[in-house]
């Protein structure tokens, strides 16, 4: 028969409590749900009851997040599910790394944060070297976090321009095929940056700055024979890149500039025959000086909690051998011919 024990967690502020607990107290749930523990509020404190080790991951997991609200942070079903698998992983004594710098204000006035250790790593390899490559799954911040990276330069004048740019792969249909002239047909390619640009400065204000020069979104094949200086330069999707055109792009930097590298190398879209840009130039630029090269996980993803779940799956389901179908039996009853 399995040990029962019990904990008292001691809380300082019920303000804290509140935002720990969430709305009808779905995060307390997920606690108990994931770590298989009852969880009973007395006052202020909380009585956690459970096997001994689950009992003692639960009580890491609420101290870590009333430390968070103690901060000011928004406790939300992403940020309980991160700290849960921080505990598990024994790595909770960097919660205190969670979100203590703030990267940039939006429009609205929404503060933009690191949400997880691997961002703010990826953030700090971006404020301390020249060229930044970040790699990992879709929804773990990669191009948000290095347009708002690029926005609070340009704000605090550190550099003159942003420049955002992409490479204009045919996923499945061709650029010739589409309606519009040139600029609309890139457009589409180019979309996810002027919503990040749009979020972090407001449509008016990025319209002004875009007809003055200041802010330039535009697809790869623009970035030829340029020399950049005082900029902010990202290059978004980047493992749609070819191993040319990733050299074309690194050599535009100039003085004063700064580059960030973002893609997914589990997303490639070139024919078979060419090689990435982005897979090689993780393997030549490994050892530069002034070149910081950041991977997050899954862990790190920031969107809905089923995201998570799907990269996590297709990891798997790619570890495992491709098991080949048997070919069907000839049917005997078949006439010959």
């Amino acid at each position: 028969m399995s040990q029962i024990t019990e904990r008292i967690v001691s809380v300082e502020r019920v303000e804290d409590l509140i935002a720990v607990f969430g709305s009808f107290d779905e995060n307390i749930r997920r606690i108990e749900e994931e770590l298989s523990v009852t969880i009973i509020n007395r006052g202020e404190e909380l009585k956690i009851t459970g096997e001994p080790e689950r009992v003692d991951k639960a009580a890491r997991t609420v101290e870590g997040l009333l430390s968070l609200a103690a901060r000011g942070e928004t406790i939300d079903e992403q940020r309980v599910r991160y700290l849960i698998t921080l505990v598990q992983e024994g790595n909770d004594a960097l919660v205190s790394q969670m979100a203590m710098d703030v990267v940039c204000i939006t429009a609205k006035g929404k503060p933009i944060k690191a949400k997880t250790v691997g961002q703010q790593k990826y953030m700090k390899a971006i404020q301390n070297n020249t060229v930044t490559i970040g790699v990992g799954p879709a929804g773990t911040g990669k191009t948000y976090l290095a347009v708002a990276a690029a926005v609070a330069a340009f704000r605090e004048r550190t550099v003159n321009r942003i420049i955002l740019t992409r490479p204009a792969v045919e996923a499945g249909e061709r650029l010739g095929f589409l309606p519009g002239d040139l600029q609309n047909k890139v457009d589409p390619y180019l979309r996810p940056l002027y919503d990040a640009l749009y979020d972090m400065l407001g449509p008016e204000t990025f319209q002004k700055y875009q007809e003055r020069g200041a802010i330039e979104v535009a697809p790869l094949a623009y970035m030829r024979g340029r020399t950049l200086d005082d900029s902010f330069i990202i290059l978004d999707e980047a493992q749609n890149t070819t191993r040319e055109q990733m050299k074309m792009f690194l050599t535009r930097l100039g003085f004063g500039s700064k580059i960030v590298i973002t893609g997914d190398i589990t997303q490639i879209d070139l024919p078979d025959d060419k090689v990435s840009g982005l897979k090689d130039a993780i393997r030549v630029l490994e050892s530069v000086k002034d070149i910081a090269i950041c991977k997050l996980s899954s862990a790190d993803v920031v969107r809905h909690a089923l995201v998570q779940q799907i990269i996590n799956a297709y990891e798997k389901a790619n570890q495992k051998p491709e098991v080949k179908s048997a070919p069907m039996p000839r049917n005997h009853t078949q006439r010959k011919k």
